[in-house]
């Protein structure tokens, strides 16, 4: 099969804390409040199914299957769970999401074939004042956060981020974190859906019943240092080139701002997954052409070999180290 960049359609989750926002990236969204749309996902609570050319209706654990070693590059596979790597999301946060912390690949107490998480955010849009969770204040450690959780006033332990347009962050397993009501994201990470929750503010889930907390387990696999967790603002003066955002052993993501014609090329290490943030052009390679526009999300083969970015729109690329 000649490779081409895919395109997925999107598995549409409803949260307490979802919204409507998706809508405006032209994608369907079912009723109900849409917090997480996922947009390219191997996992078995989400698998997404290829939209356009030659795999049309396969899932992506499908096209894994058959065509994994030659699209996803030497590097594409979990060496723990056989799976794609990665998992990657739109949110849409109307609402303030649960306080929560992610495990490692090492945590005794995953779930059996399950990865940790470590994560990044890059936010797409957020309201004036918009807010999010991002670490533990200096000073708290193991003993005081306990406490805090214990005498029902945890927010004193955490750090309070006002966020817009443009910011990204990592998030390494261990980092306690909560997105806040107002942001929209894309969101690059393990392929994983384990979360442990610290704290959902005593309201009620989609079944009119208090979500479940896993405090013993959040406080299993909190990192109290922190060390690895950055942030940073994503301002570029030079389109054309990459702002490196975020290095992690599972996956590497830069920004860039295309203007005009930018020839690319795939390494067959790894595949590429390109996220629009803003603006619209289209994606060409010897072959086809795809337009793109805010929302869209592909995954570039690593044997595609040469491609390229034209118009004037800002990206996210993403492949693994």
């Amino acid at each position: 099969m000649k490779p081409y960049p895919l395109q997925f359609k999107a598995e549409m989750k409803e949260r307490v804390w979802g919204g409507r926002a998706l809508e405006q990236f032209g994608l369907e969204l079912p009723e109900g409040a849409i917090g997480e749309g996922w947009m390219i996902g191997d996992h078995p609570n989400g698998t997404t199914k290829v939209m356009n050319g030659e795999l049309a209706g396969m899932g992506l654990d499908e096209v894994r299957e058959k065509y994994g070693k030659e699209l996803f590059g030497t590097k594409g596979f979990s060496e723990k769970s056989g799976r794609f790597p990665l998992l990657i999301k739109l949110l849409d946060c109307n609402d303030d999401l649960s306080v929560q912390v992610h495990p490692n690949d090492d945590y005794d107490r995953l779930p059996a074939g399950e990865l940790g998480k470590t994560e990044m955010w890059y936010i797409l849009h957020a309201e004036p004042g918009a807010k999010i969770i991002y670490g533990l204040k200096e000073g708290v450690d193991a003993a005081s956060f306990k406490a805090s959780i214990e005498e029902d006033r945890i927010m004193d332990s955490l750090q309070e981020v006002t966020v817009e347009a443009g910011d990204s962050f990592y998030i390494p397993a261990g980092t306690v974190h909560a997105l806040g009501a107002g942001v929209l994201v894309a969101e690059i990470q393990q392929n994983s859906d384990t979360t442990y929750r610290l704290y959902d503010y005593k309201r009620p889930g989609l079944d009119g019943n208090l979500r479940e907390l896993h405090v013993e387990d959040s406080l299993n696999v909190t990192d109290y240092e922190g060390t690895s967790a950055t942030r940073m603002k994503t301002d570029i003066e030079t389109p054309n080139e990459w702002l490196r955002l975020a290095a992690s052993p599972y996956f590497v993501t830069d920004k860039g701002i295309v203007d005009g014609v930018w020839s690319l090329q795939t390494d067959p290490g790894s595949f590429v997954i390109v996220i629009v943030a803003e603006g619209r052009g289209s994606l060409t390679w010897d072959g086809g052409n795809l337009d793109a526009k805010a929302g869209d999300c592909f995954l570039i083969p690593a044997n595609l070999g040469n491609y390229a970015l034209e118009g004037n729109f800002t990206v996210l690329r993403s492949m693994l180290p």
